[in-house]
């Protein structure tokens, strides 16, 4: 089965610091979820911190396989789009649940379908790695930020818990997975970006577990890029 041997592969590529930060992921994970179910002044409820544990693992292996351009990060990123919307959804985040419902979840399939027709010559497991011309560039600064006002705007008339930077993180995000979907490395430069701003979030809305994955995201996005220019450069013939 194709779906298998992609993840055995791609879990093979991991590397010996990408399983200590999904360990201490882990850890952090499962010591929110005993503080869930003993702590009466938890902000969670018990099945919600559940919900955050299996976020946080699926997360985890998800970002550092997307960050390797493989094709079996699509398995975590269907279970983790499915928990988060749910944990969203709850604290009335409402423009990256917005985000995660309407863009992120239906396209996660469309990605798959695209990846998959479009593999690595020597490692089947990965994806092959293209890059924008310098105009495309520019057009989309322009409407992350444009995107990122009307956002704002329909967020501040919802009342959501914290219209800029959930404006933002919706805006750069859209952006962000589409150029995924296509498969375009400058899609890291839109990840590092949103993470930073799920950061600042999630210090703001204290949240212990998604402010340590939010950082540890941040770490692998910056290791994707490199990885993604690094493929784009040596691997792929698309762009020579």
């Amino acid at each position: 089965m194709a779906g298998v041997k992609d993840i055995k592969a791609s879990m093979k590529s991991l590397k010996w610091y990408e399983w200590i930060m999904a360990a201490v992921m882990i850890v952090i994970a499962g010591l929110a979820v005993y503080n869930g179910f003993t702590d009466p002044n938890s902000k969670n409820p018990g099945w919600l911190t559940i919900i955050n544990f299996i976020s946080a693992v699926c997360g985890i292996f998800c970002v550092f396989l997307t960050a390797k351009a493989s094709i079996s990060n699509f398995w975590f990123a269907t279970v983790n789009t499915t928990v988060y919307i749910i944990y969203l959804g709850y604290w009335h985040i409402w423009g990256t649940f917005a985000l995660e419902l309407l863009v992120y979840f239906p396209i996660n399939f469309i990605s798959w379908f695209i990846w998959s027709r479009h593999r690595d010559e020597k490692e089947e497991h990965l994806t092959k790695s293209k890059r924008l011309p310098w105009y495309a560039d520019l057009a989309v600064v322009a409407g992350v930020v444009a995107f990122a006002f009307v956002a704002h705007a329909i967020l501040v008339r919802l009342h959501g818990t914290v219209p800029w930077l959930d404006a933002f993180t919706l805006a750069i995000g859209i952006v962000a997975v589409v150029l995924e979907m296509f498969r375009y490395r400058e899609q890291y430069v839109l990840w590092i970006i949103t993470d930073v701003i799920a950061v600042a979030m999630y210090i703001q809305h204290f949240d212990p577990v998604y402010l340590t994955k939010k950082s540890i995201y941040l770490i692998v996005a910056v290791i994707g890029l490199a990885n993604w220019i690094k493929l784009n450069r040596v691997r792929n013939s698309e762009n020579k």
